[in-house]
């Protein structure tokens, strides 16, 4: 795997890899993505391969800028341009009617696409480069722990892609919110850092819906997850005295120290943006520990938390 940094030479590098078909894991503001041509079908297919993603598991398209956005979807409602306006670039992803050339690699053979536009300077440089859009899940195994950092891609995809591209630690953190527009009602399928609050001034929403139709990116009950058994608890004083830590060698992610033992513990802050940007390294952190489990202290069961609760709510079990 070539590692590349931000001269221009390794820009035009990577842009060449993907235009050559190749994978090349960028920065996004989220996390790291693993990029391949979305034009071309085989290098579609290497993704797939190299994470051990399920086909029919839709992939988001990133475009270089929102003139691309007829190429890939149709029937675009009215909304979408103005949210588009609002918070393009950046971590928001439309669910959007497919236009009729898309190939069902990229949808799961679905007949909608989701559309996102990214605010990181290095993932736009290399597209400006390539002059086409990109398929970009996640530069990990499938269900693993997110990278925010070109060493979570290194250590977990060395020999499955072609190159990383080091644009330092991710800013947000955590994966992008999810939209959909394809169909009468607008419905929030993935929360992010862009929350229903922000989103609501611009268009009635049915939050949280029972299930994700269509079928998006993180949706799996088990995702974002450690190889580590990794347990929960709620943010009540009364959990901290009461449930106690596993047996073995425990890491302990939370707000305070717990008052009984752990192996490490990893304090974070209590702030919902400056956690989010933190708590996929520190998973990488607690998993390559040497402990022989996590214990998570969730946070508080509020709306400014509902993106980060919802990556550990899937990336554990509850304890006891």
């Amino acid at each position: 795997m070539d590692y590349l940094n931000t001269h221009p030479e390794h820009i035009d590098r990577a842009a060449r890899l993907l235009r050559e078909g190749g994978l090349v894991a960028l920065p996004t503001e989220t996390v790291y993505g693993l990029a391949a041509c979305a034009e071309d079908p085989q290098a579609i297919a290497k993704v797939f391969s190299a994470k051990g993603r399920p086909a029919d598991h839709p992939l988001i398209v990133h475009l270089p800028d929102l003139a691309h956005l007829t190429r890939w979807a149709c029937r675009i409602p009215s909304v979408a341009f103005r949210l588009a306006e609002a918070f393009w670039p950046g971590p928001l992803t439309l669910v959007l009617p497919a236009a009729p050339a898309v190939s069902p690699l990229i949808t799961g053979g679905q007949d909608t696409i989701a559309v996102r536009w990214s605010a990181h300077p290095l993932f736009q440089a290399v597209l400006d480069q390539l002059g086409s859009a990109v398929v970009a899940p996640s530069a990990n195994p499938f269900g693993h722990i997110s990278p925010t950092s070109a060493a979570h891609v290194l250590k977990h995809m060395e020999g499955r892609i072609d190159a990383v591209l080091d644009g330092g630690d991710c800013r947000v953190g955590v994966e992008s919110t999810i939209l959909d527009l394809s169909g009468p009602e607008a419905k929030i399928l993935r929360p992010g850092c862009i929350g229903a609050s922000q989103l609501a001034a611009y268009l009635p929403l049915v939050e949280r819906p029972a299930a994700p139709a269509p079928r998006v990116p993180g949706a799996l009950d088990s995702h974002y997850a450690p190889r580590l058994p990794c347990h929960r608890f709620e943010h009540d004083e009364r959990a901290y005295l009461s449930q106690g830590v596993p047996s073995g060698k425990c890491a302990f992610i939370g707000f305070r120290e717990l008052p009984m033992s752990t192996h490490r513990s990893y304090l974070l802050p209590a702030d919902p943006a400056a956690y989010a940007s933190q708590i996929y390294a520190v998973l990488h952190q607690a998993e390559s520990s040497g402990s022989e489990s996590i214990l998570i202290e969730m946070p508080p069961d509020t709306p400014e938390w509902l993106h980060v609760r919802d990556r550990l709510l899937r990336a554990s079990t509850s304890l006891g």
